[in-house]
């Protein structure tokens, strides 16, 4: 007998670099980024035996089911391939919304793996991806079980590369959230007239954490600061207490730190203005989980 629903874990990701490029015809930035899954994740559970359509969400407010990703991933399955007629999506916060870890994204994701799995006649990846990349930028990446990726364009075209080993990561969230709309006016605005930048990172060099560290960049971690000094002083408090890697991730508010050996939580607390959480990268994304 066929499963009736699924669990899976959407680990929220974050961009260990991040460079935005030319805006193309289409009105979209192209970018350059490297994307790593981090062990902190939603967890949802995807049920197909129904004849309705619903969406239950506990653990924080993300707004209007009509505008929830997780929704809308499930509504363009069911539209692409004619199944399920109904679903109930149960979905947990636990990713900080807003603060660039890609939290709605990893639920898209998530739930389009649910259901390819789930379905008496599953999509093949290329299809689940040109559903993902309907739904934004970072829902490609997260649909896949890779941990690591070298990302461009919207995010479609993508190099899946070998997970480097589990650090430990410190995440550092303000109490104020940034607009995406806001980060890119600022970085516009930044820069004046600009010539379409070339792509700069190589997937040979980024091998190791040591090779990784001194290439990353973040284009928006300048203009943000200007308006929010709070992130240059969260990134350079994680220097300090022995981050190999600090970087705003996405256009923020969220602040990352990689570490060599796990910091003390209570120790960033008391230095960094923001709320501290611990979490860890992956070398594995873990599989959705078939019930009943």
């Amino acid at each position: 007998m066929s499963a009736r629903a699924a669990r899976v874990t959407a680990h929220a990701k974050i961009n260990l670099g991040l460079r935005i490029l030319a805006r193309e015809a289409g009105g979209y930035h192209g970018l350059e980024t490297v994307f790593a899954r981090i062990a902190l994740g939603d967890l949802l559970t995807v049920r197909v035996d129904t004849t309705g359509r619903s969406l239950d969400c506990a653990g924080a407010d993300v707004g209007p089911t009509e505008r929830n990703l997780a929704w809308r991933a499930a509504l363009a399955f069911a539209d692409a391939t004619g199944w399920p007629r109904g679903f109930a999506i149960e979905l947990r916060k636990c990713v900080p919304v807003g603060g660039g870890l890609g939290g709605g994204s990893a639920d898209a994701g998530a739930v389009l793996r649910a259901l390819a799995a789930l379905a008496p006649h599953a999509p093949s990846e290329e299809e689940l991806l040109r559903l993902a990349i309907s739904l934004g930028s970072d829902v490609p990446f997260l649909t896949l079980a890779s941990p690591m990726a070298l990302a461009w364009g919207r995010g479609e075209r993508m190099l899946r590369l070998s997970p480097l080993p589990e650090r430990p990561v410190a995440l550092v969230s303000p109490d104020f959230a940034v607009s995406t709309a806001d980060a890119y006016a600022w970085l516009a605005a930044s820069r004046g007239a600009w010539a379409p930048q070339p792509l700069a990172l190589d997937a040979d060099a980024l091998g190791s954490w040591e090779s990784l560290a001194p290439l990353v960049t973040n284009d928006f971690e300048v203009p943000v600061s200007l308006r929010h000094p709070e992130i240059a002083r969260i990134i350079d408090g994680l220097h300090r207490a022995g981050a190999s890697i600090a970087r705003l991730s996405g256009s923020g508010s969220t602040v990352f730190g990689i570490f060599p050996a796990p910091p003390v939580a209570e120790a960033l607390a008391r230095e960094l203005p923001g709320r501290v959480m611990l979490t860890r990268t992956l070398e594995r994304v873990t599989p959705v989980e078939l019930v009943e």
